[in-house]
């Protein structure tokens, strides 16, 4: 055991963690010439061409220093603010982790918020300065920053650059030297962390886990403690480029599991693997909740594919812990789910992913944060308010509380300006104005939830030059003034369009959402209105203008009253056409809400 070391590596977005994990695995020749590509970790496509890492990657490699062999797992982490999730599941598994540092971007905002989360698990921390190749590095200026952010030595900085391989040595032999091997006994009852799941098709649900205390063998019984299923080791093995199967893994390892689990809803991460026969006292504390910010309604375009989007979102569930779903129905788009997402960046992966992996294309209604609200009749009940529609009448309303976040955004000191005036226009209340140098302030705000849900983040960098990052974290519940906007076509109710949004906003808002509507509703035979309501008074309307069959044509000369005879039939037909003709409405419209701004 004292030749394992389990480490993760944490970063922003874009500070190269991809780039060194290849490199690691280079180095210590763990993938062959063949099998190398760039990237090799993010092993979905939509990871490759977004440049970004969706899921954590576990991977185990071997090096050999001063004689001898150790076992080094590796685990890969997201760098995006709405994949924080993974990041603490990986931390729960590792006893150091590889801070990396941009030498051209200095420290932005995730980077200190995965580095509180690595400290609060007492993970060895190994600062990496990388990226010292580009020219626009600064290497005294970017390790001064990590000296005053972790109270290290300069000397315990490791310049390297993952593009060219510069301090890769280094790295491998400060992870030896610096981080402690894992504690535990092979002696004790088993005790294992779950920390990650995938769905094989041919296999099950394989399962990734890092064993605490005690052994697991294959074949042998074991025991989930969340679930108290039961079931037998098929396979049991380390996490190497290709699956390695094993007799057995010790404690301080790390593996995956094999029992031919069909449903994905036994496997829950963070649980506790034990032997039923000898089974362990306490089941571990791992990591926290998941809590969704966004959620949104995900229906299929044809609604007789709602058992087949189940099983999909189920699978997808498996591969990402951090999705949640449940049941919902709509008047206008029929039977679907309403989902919570960690952020608009997890929405779109998820609907993409949803495309891709199952063939499912999905309508995705307006998402919003989840509310609270309180009756005059029971003021002290609180009501959950997940949809715009479950929001009770307002003339029985005493109170609606949104959620509020703590935004903390480092920006260069030229944006200030611009940086504040976008967060007092979303409702922002500053609380903390810090220089952190001449150069990069750290700005932070009070602001409600919903107000960053939908284009914050694009808005940001725009104001920004992309030189803005930024992180969150929720601080509870504070009253508010919100109205729900309704949008009626045709002065039918389209519940899958209806916002809460706050009182001071609803008209620009509700004024916005009918001009964006009647540039993408197709045009049909008779006149369509589109209004937005706020309960019966109507703030907003355009009308769609009907398609004009020419019904005169055939009326050459002659009396005019033969014109006014067919253009009153023609009248009748629309009326009647009107009351029972029913508008589609087209995916785009449904997003068309969320780029209003555009």
């Amino acid at each position: 055991m004292k030749n394992i070391r389990n480490f993760c590596i944490i970063a922003h977005i874009d500070h190269g963690k991809s780039t060194l994990a290849d490199r690691l695995l280079d180095f210590t020749g763990a993938v062959t010439e063949r099998e190398k590509q760039d990237q090799l970790l993010d092993n979905m496509d939509l990871e490759r061409e977004r440049g970004i890492t969706i899921k954590s990657h576990a991977i185990q490699m071997e090096y050999l220093h001063e004689g001898e062999t150790y076992v080094l797992n590796l685990i890969d982490t997201p760098g995006h603010v709405d994949f924080s999730y993974e990041v603490s599941r990986s931390i729960a598994a590792c006893e150091g982790a590889l801070l990396i540092v941009d030498a051209a971007q200095s420290i932005q905002a995730q980077t200190i918020s995965n580095l509180y989360l690595a400290l609060e698990n007492d993970l060895e921390i190994i600062p990496v300065l990388n990226k010292i190749d580009l020219p626009s590095a600064n290497l005294e200026e970017v390790t001064d920053d990590i000296v005053d952010l972790l109270g290290c030595a300069p000397e315990e900085v490791i310049p390297a650059s993952a593009k060219t391989g510069f301090g890769i040595q280094e790295i491998l032999t400060a992870i030896i030297d610096r981080v402690p091997a894992p504690k535990g006994s092979t002696k004790e009852p088993l005790q294992a962390l779950i920390f990650d799941s995938v769905y094989n098709p041919f296999r099950g649900v394989e399962t990734y886990f890092r064993v605490l205390n005690g052994t697991i063998k294959k074949g042998q019984k074991i025991q989930f403690i969340a679930t108290q299923k039961k079931y037998f080791t098929d396979e049991i093995g380390t996490l190497k480029f290709k699956k390695e199967p094993k007799k057995e893994i010790a404690a301080g390892d790390v593996g995956y599991l094999i029992t031919g689990i069909k449903e994905a809803k036994e496997v829950k991460v963070g649980d506790t693997i034990t032997d039923p026969e000898n089974p362990t006292q306490e089941a571990i504390e791992g990591f926290e909740e998941v809590k969704p910010m966004v959620f949104a309604g995900i229906y299929p375009v044809d609604t007789e594919d709602y058992e087949e989007l189940r099983a999909s979102m189920e699978k997808l569930q498996l591969n990402d812990a951090s999705l949640i779903f449940f049941p919902e129905s709509s008047a206008a788009l029929g039977f679907g789910f309403r989902c919570g997402f960690l952020g608009m960046l997890h929405l779109e992966i998820i609907q993409e992913r949803l495309e891709r992996e199952f063939d499912m294309i999905v309508i995705t209604t307006v998402p919003n944060v989840s509310y609270q609200a309180f009756t005059k009749k029971n003021p002290n009940d609180v009501l959950w308010v997940n949809n715009p529609s479950d929001l009770p009448d307002p003339s029985g309303l005493d109170r609606v509380e949104e959620p509020y976040i703590k935004a903390s955004i480092i920006t260069k000191s030229e944006y200030v300006g611009n940086v504040m005036s976008l967060c007092i226009e979303k409702r922002g209340q500053i609380t903390n104005q810090t220089y952190l140098t001449t150069e990069r302030v750290e700005l932070t705000f009070d602001m409600p939830l919903a107000e960053i849900v939908f284009d914050f983040y694009d808005r940001l960098k725009t104001v920004s030059k992309g030189y803005a990052s930024f992180d969150y974290s929720p601080i509870g519940l504070r009253p508010s003034k919100l109205v729900k906007v309704d949008v009626l076509l045709n002065a039918n109710q389209v519940d899958a369009l209806s916002a809460l949004v706050h009182a001071d906003n609803a008209y620009s808002i509700g004024k916005k959402m009918c001009e964006k509507l009647r540039e993408l509703i197709p045009r049909q035979q008779f006149d369509i209105p589109i209004q937005a309501a706020i309960g019966a008074k109507i703030i907003s309307r355009e009308t769609i203008k009907a398609l004009r069959k020419d019904v005169t044509a055939k009326c050459y000369g002659g009396d005019i009253t033969r014109k006014r005879k067919l253009l009153e039939k023609q009248k009748k037909g629309k009326k009647k056409m009107r009351q029972v003709g029913s508008v589609e409405i087209p995916q785009e419209a449904f997003m068309a809400v969320l780029k209003l701004n555009d």
